[in-house]
């Protein structure tokens, strides 16, 4: 079992790092681009050559196939974009991880290679207005390959005891949202590494993303949506996959089941037998995963300023 990270980056990847070998030009705001790729995308260099039209002080490329031997060629025509190629697994929120750690602007913009990102798709103005509080993430909208806008306001709330996430494609500019859909917005650098960034033994896509949305909420941050940052996607919108499984697991036991109590956060001892015949887990594994969780809670108990069902009766009230 691997044990809950307790720091930002806390796992070392092997990676290759090609290119940023120069400034980027023109710098225009305190923005840097991390750009994950998955998809092998054909319009690679035209995206490239937008993004680095926007003027952000940095950019950089994740890239998810160590065999694409266009890397390199890619990194001597654009020497101020940096390509890190990780050499073992990763998961998604590995990849962002490691960007930020290579990354020193203020914000990063994390965006896909499976969106459409023309020229002055972010302008410097309109980054300065809605950075101006210096929350932890905005997120776009979104507008799918179709022109639909795409749900991303989710709204949590409990059904049957569980944590039930309703989705909303109805934005109102500056309205909370429990996470940013896909990985996808414009995240407070600091911030992100005071929360300790992705947790890597969450691997399950769905389940990583919320879990650093929900703490970000729970230890006193914020994600609001921002109705004048527009993007749209030039393939086919993913499905997100809610299985309850182990990464399930591990985010109930980090974010639903703390208490906030006088001016910490704790796992109740009883809650061992409420998760006991949940866990889907043999007994000895159960008591891992519960000890790993109560251990981690205990470290970052001063972080928490509410607990998840505080968090979802005041939902749309938090300040």
């Amino acid at each position: 079992m691997n044990t809950i990270p307790s720091i930002f980056n806390e796992r070392q990847i092997n990676r290759t790092v090609l290119g940023g070998t120069e400034q980027c030009r023109n710098v225009q705001m305190p923005v840097s681009v991390l750009l994950l790729n998955s998809s092998g995308s054909h319009f690679r260099i035209q995206m490239l050559e937008n993004i680095l039209k926007c003027g952000f002080e940095s950019v950089v490329s994740m890239e998810t196939d160590p065999q694409n031997y266009n890397i390199e060629s890619f990194s001597r025509r654009f020497p101020s974009v940096r390509f890190i190629i990780p050499l073992e697994e990763t998961t998604e929120g590995d990849l962002i991880n490691i960007g930020m750690s290579e990354i020193k602007s203020e914000y990063v913009l994390v965006v896909r290679d499976t969106l459409h990102l023309p020229p002055a798709f972010l302008l410097p103005r309109l980054a300065q207005r809605i950075l101006h509080d210096g929350q932890f993430c905005i997120v776009p909208r979104l507008i799918s390959e179709e022109g639909q806008g795409l749900p991303v306001q989710f709204i949590p709330s409990v059904a049957r005891s569980r944590l039930s996430v309703t989705p909303s494609a109805a934005v109102t500019d500056g309205m909370p949202t429990l996470y940013p859909f896909d990985y996808i917005g414009l995240y407070n650098r600091r911030k992100f590494v005071q929360l300790g960034g992705f947790d890597y033994t969450i691997t399950a896509p769905y389940w990583q993303n919320l879990d650093l949305a929900l703490r970000s909420w729970l230890w006193g941050d914020k994600i609001t949506l921002s109705t004048s940052f527009q993007l749209s996607y030039a393939a086919e919108t993913p499905a997100p996959d809610m299985t309850a499984n182990l990464s399930y697991t591990r985010f109930y036991l980090k974010n639903l089941v703390p208490r906030y109590k006088a001016d910490h956060g704790v796992i109740p001892k009883s809650a061992f037998f409420v998760f006991l015949p949940r866990s889907g887990c043999g007994f000895f594994e159960t008591v891992n995963q519960f000890r790993d969780a109560d251990s981690w809670v205990r470290k970052n108990k001063f972080r928490f300023r509410m607990d998840a069902k505080y968090l979802i009766e005041n939902w749309g009230k938090t300040e």
